[in-house]
Parts: structure tokens; sequence; C-alpha cells
């Protein structure tokens, strides 16, 4: 059986998604970022970048995201586009942009609006612009078809929905309901009953929801004092 470490994030989350569209048993391993269970040595020893989410799938151990959904979709045959060099290249260039792209920039965004120190105004202004400009581009792309690759659901469009559940967070609500096609695209896979037990993980263990100054020290590290 799969073990999955995992929290509520966007990244984990999609990786929930893709597991229940295949079917595969799995083993919820929590991670508590905000207890700093990343940084513990049984947690480094599956992802030694101290990032959610891992899988250990026999003696196969894969952490980040993108890289867990295409493993998946190649190990079960599900998912993917045809077996060409025309698709696949399709296919690895939006999810290789999902997890170059969206991912950081978005991440970024929010991080700087809500936790960096001041004087912040640059930062925030070039990750809003970032974050901005990459959704706008799957946003022309979903108004040419239905889904990232063309009219069949796949792993690529399982990675944009871990990250466009958030959108208000990372443009604004208002920024948001201006992206019409990824809204429609969102609530498409939403509806999924794959994507509602994905989500339904929420009750399966109560995270740590405070961001105290542990926390913050847990999740960013170099915001701690430094000792003389």
């Amino acid at each position: 059986m799969i073990k999955f470490y995992y929290n509520l994030a966007p990244n984990p989350t999609k990786v929930a998604l893709c597991l229940e569209e295949m079917e595969l048993p799995y083993e919820l391993v929590p991670v508590d970022t905000r207890k700093a269970e990343q940084h513990s040595a049984a947690f480094l020893a599956v992802n030694p970048n101290a990032k959610v989410p891992a899988i250990v799938d026999g003696d196969a151990t894969v952490f980040d995201s993108n890289a867990i959904l295409l493993y998946l979709a190649e190990k079960t045959g599900k998912f993917l586009p045809a077996n060409t060099p025309k698709a696949r290249g399709e296919m690895l260039s939006w999810l290789m942009f999902v997890a170059s792209g969206i991912g950081p920039y978005s991440g970024q965004a929010v991080h700087f609006r809500n936790v960096a120190p001041e004087p912040k105004d640059y930062a925030l202004n070039r990750y809003a612009f970032e974050a901005q400009r990459h959704w706008g581009i799957l946003e022309t792309r979903l108004g040419k078809q239905r889904y990232m690759l063309g009219e069949e659901y796949s792993v690529v469009d399982m990675a944009v929905w871990g990250w466009s559940r958030l959108l208000p967070n990372v443009l604004g609500a208002e920024a948001a309901q201006k992206l019409g096609n990824l809204q429609r695209h969102l609530a498409e896979i939403s509806a999924r009953p794959a994507a509602q037990r994905a989500l339904a993980l929420k009750d399966k263990h109560a995270f740590k929801t405070d961001m105290d100054e542990a926390a913050r020290i847990a999740m960013f590290p170099h915001l701690a004092k430094k000792v003389a």
C-alpha cells in the first residue's frame, strides 16, 4: 500500500485527488508543518527537502507533487494523453509549467502578502504580477478547450486544480472571479466524486491552525532571530 505523507496545502491536495481518481489504496501519514514535523529525521529520510507531499510505494520513494502525479499516471496508465511524442511533449510542458510557475509564484504571492516583514512592496508586486501572468496563460488555454490537454481530463488538470481552489488567496477575490474559464474548470473538477473524497481528508486529522511564533519558525526558519 502507498504511504502518502500529506497535509491540507495545495500540493498534497492534488496528490490526494490523483490517488482517489486512480482508486489506489493508500495510508495517510499526516505531516503537521506548523509543528515542525517536516524537519523530523523520519520525514527527512523520505524527503530531504522537508516539503510535503511525498509517497512511498514499495521500494520507490517520490517527492514533489508533480513528480508524484506523473509517477502514478505512468504506474497505472491512467489520465495520460496518447503515447505520442507530440502529446507527451504537450503534457510535460504544461505539467512543468504548473510545477515551475503556477505553484512557486502563487505560493510566494501569498507568502509576501501575509507573512513577510516590511518592507515588502517590491517583492509583493513582483510575485503578484507573475502569479497573475501565469494564471492568465491558463485562463487563455482553458478558453480554447475543456481541459488542459484537450477534451480529456488528465493529471495536468489535477495539478492545476490543487492551486486553482485557492485563487482568491493568491490574486484576490475580485481578480479570481474574472478568470471565468478557470472558474468553470475548477467547478467541474471539484464536483467529481474523487475530488470530494480528496477534500474530505481535512476531517481525518486535526492539524495545527494557529500561526504562532513557533509555527512561523517551523514553516519559515529564515525568520528566526539570529543569535549573535
